[in-house]
């Protein structure tokens, strides 16, 4: 296996005395690291002492972890959120089957079934048959839904009625997963449903909002009758191009008359940063 050439040997010119000089051949890591870091909010290229992360980014690691912790583990209160004028209608607040956080993280089976008397609520309050049904959940991030869901649901809901969407009353859903979106078609039978619902946090970021779509749905569905729009935050997708991005989803649902794995969203190419031709990558 060859060795990788770090250093050349210049002769020195002729009449002059010393040693032999080593001339460095520049290396294009800084260059590969600088790219790299402006692809993604990973760690990439971390410093480190020895066999460990240098201080300064083991702190940051613990940091995130903890963000991280906090985002799964908090609750949110949907008064401090949604009830103000940045809503076009006041959201019915309901829960799932999952009583406690607590449960909800233990019983996955749960957060999919709406609580019976909550079920009749959204039977008795909000208009069956909407072209565009809006859900929210703070998921397993509460973060991402105080950081991201008013403004989202702001922007999208103004969108849509400049659109000429019918939409349903939008509906906070507590402690809940994303199969409850078949509980809500059920109930509502809406054309397009969409959900609002706080990420799993990494420990790049915790304030990551995902929108689950699905035409029509229904008891028995699975995430192949759903598509999704992941990573709306101010490092990922900017919630005004967020929500184009799902009323567009929406329409093509609509028009194909079905979601999940027949429908593609169709995203105008996007030149990679720092890359203008695969040929320059080392």
């Amino acid at each position: 296996m060859g060795k990788m050439e770090v250093s050349r040997t210049t002769r020195r010119p002729q009449g002059t005395s010393g040693r032999l000089t080593l001339k460095p051949v520049p290396t294009t890591e800084s260059t590969l690291e600088t790219r790299l870091r402006s692809l993604t909010p990973a760690r990439v290229f971390a410093a480190r002492h020895g066999g460990a992360l240098s201080t300064k980014d083991w702190l940051s690691l613990r940091a995130d972890h903890a963000s991280a912790r906090d985002a799964v583990f908090q609750e949110s209160n949907p008064s401090k959120l949604f009830f103000d004028d940045s809503c076009y209608e006041v959201p019915l607040v309901v829960s799932s089957q999952a009583i406690t956080h607590a449960e909800y993280l233990l019983r996955p089976d749960l957060g999919r079934k709406l609580l019976p008397p909550d079920r009749n609520r959204i039977a008795a309050e909000c208009p069956k048959g909407a072209e565009l049904q809006i859900l929210l959940a703070d998921g397993l991030s509460a973060t991402a839904l105080q950081k991201q869901g008013p403004k989202i649901l702001k922007s999208l809901t103004t969108f849509a009625l400049a659109d000429g969407w019918k939409l349903g009353r939008p509906i906070f859903l507590q402690r809940a997963r994303v199969g409850i979106l078949n509980d809500i078609g059920s109930v509502l039978d809406p054309i397009v449903c969409v959900l609002l619902i706080g990420e799993r946090p990494g420990l790049s970021t915790a304030e990551s909002l995902s929108a689950y779509l699905a035409y029509q749905p229904k008891p028995g569905d699975t995430d192949a009758n759903r598509n999704l729009i992941a990573s709306i935050y101010n490092g990922g997708i900017p919630i005004s191009d967020a929500a184009g991005r799902i009323l567009n989803l929406a329409k093509t649902m609509r028009m194909a008359g079905q979601s999940g794995v027949g429908i593609r969203e169709e995203l105008p190419s996007l030149e990679r940063p720092g890359f203008s031709d695969d040929s320059t990558l080392p």
